[in-house]
């Protein structure tokens, strides 16, 4: 994927960046760190090597992480989880301490499908199926991606961390 960065030098727009950025996986999925900011970015930014790439992660409050994300058919991921030797679902509840596919995250999600298809499962069983193009608010609420098609899911998401209120009652 080609990844091209804006700044500023001398009161001037430039381009401070414009590169081929590769990802990361397991068990055929794909995770592309494009962008990611700390805390509330000021700008113009301070001068910086804005050729690092961000490794995937859930922001913490105030930062933001923006990514592609390739997600294999499920039955690929079985597949390439079995010859590597691993569990996936016990790969799944190590990571997120949830069951397989679960998570929450402190974090406000914009997903937006960009190619095949995928289901985003909640926590009452209730599956939305997503085409190219469908786009997802997610509010740090528990969800799974399942996809149960042929096809690799290609998908943008921006993610911007968020303080979760405590229950008080």
């Amino acid at each position: 994927m080609r990844r091209v960065v804006t700044g500023h030098r001398n009161g001037k727009s430039v381009i401070v960046d414009d590169a081929e950025i590769s990802g990361q996986g397991i068990f055929g999925s794909e995770f592309i760190g494009v962008w990611e900011t700390k805390e509330t970015p000021t700008i113009p930014l301070k001068e910086r090597d804005h050729t690092k790439q961000p490794v995937y992660h859930f922001p913490k409050p105030g930062g933001t992480y923006f990514g592609v994300v390739s997600l294999p058919p499920d039955e690929v991921i079985k597949k390439k989880a079995k010859e590597e030797d691993v569990d996936p679902d016990e790969h799944w509840r190590k990571l997120y301490g949830d069951e397989p596919g679960m998570h929450t995250t402190d974090t406000v999600d914009y997903d937006i499908v960009l190619s095949g298809e995928i289901c985003m499962e909640v926590d009452d069983g209730v599956e939305v199926h997503l085409k190219p193009f469908d786009c997802v608010v997610q509010n740090g609420t528990r969800h799974a991606w399942r996809n149960r098609g042929t096809e690799t899911c290609v998908m943008a998401s921006f993610i911007i961390g968020a303080n979760r209120r405590q229950n008080t009652g």
